[in-house]
């Protein structure tokens, strides 16, 4: 009930926009800075990438505007290793990089403050409420270390959280292209409130090295992550004519 709901508001929101005296929609996509914290420890960055359609309200004098996006995100972290001295053939090398990658769906409802940049061009900044839905990771590829080692030491799916919630911030520009059509370079910063990832401690895991059992720590991961973004805004424009 509660999820239909929901659907039934973002519903009335893109048609709210859509059938207003005239509304702008577009495509945008960019890279992705993702930082993770596991217990308040800070992982290596993953650079990944994102992709956004969304719909915005156009008024008049096209200075404030509402608007409700939908994107595919990657987010995650990543453990880089350092170079490695092999004293056996006297070679360095570096190990393979290992990704934790949360592959997920966002949805944000939010508001855009303009002002005028130039005759044609728009400075912007915004402010958003976003909900996040998982649709998979990466993690079954580490499923056989955590299993010969009988133990969590790297994270499982069973304690993924689904869905989360955040903030979207920043800002941007607007550059005409024509009187329809704009180019769009933008900066965003998106906290999660939420928790992406919660074990709670597990007792008596048996430890393959020592033979003794032991209770495996409580974990939990939070995403930020950092987005430049650019892409193509287009206007619809409603005239009435008496």
């Amino acid at each position: 009930m509660k999820k239909y709901l929901l659907l039934c508001f973002i519903l009335s929101i893109f048609t709210n926009i859509s059938f207003a005296q005239s509304y702008a929609f577009g495509v945008k996509g960019g890279l992705t800075a993702s930082f993770q914290k596991w217990n308040n420890y800070e992982r290596d960055p993953l650079f990944a990438y994102h992709g956004i359609v969304f719909i915005e309200s156009a008024q008049e004098e096209n200075k404030v505007a509402v608007f409700a996006q939908i994107g595919y995100h990657v987010k995650g972290s990543a453990l880089r290793n350092r170079n490695f001295f092999n004293p056996i053939n006297g070679q360095t090398f570096r190990p393979p990089t290992t990704k934790f990658l949360f592959n997920n769906i966002s949805l944000t409802l939010g508001g855009k403050q303009k002002y005028d940049w130039g005759e044609s061009n728009k400075m912007y900044y915004l402010f958003g409420l976003r909900g996040d839905f998982t649709i998979s990771t990466n993690f079954d590829q580490y499923e056989s270390i955590n299993r010969m080692f009988n133990t969590l030491y790297y994270p499982d799916d069973s304690f993924v959280r689904k869905w989360n919630y955040g903030a979207t911030l920043g800002g941007g520009f607007e550059f005409a292209i024509t009187d329809y059509v704009a180019g769009i370079v933008e900066f965003t910063v998106n906290p999660d409130f939420s928790r992406q990832y919660f074990q709670q401690p597990i007792p008596n895991i048996l430890d393959l090295r020592t033979g003794q059992n032991r209770t495996l720590r409580e974990t939990e991961i939070r995403n930020t992550t950092f987005e430049i973004t650019v892409g193509l805004r287009f206007l619809h424009e409603i005239e009435y004519i008496d």
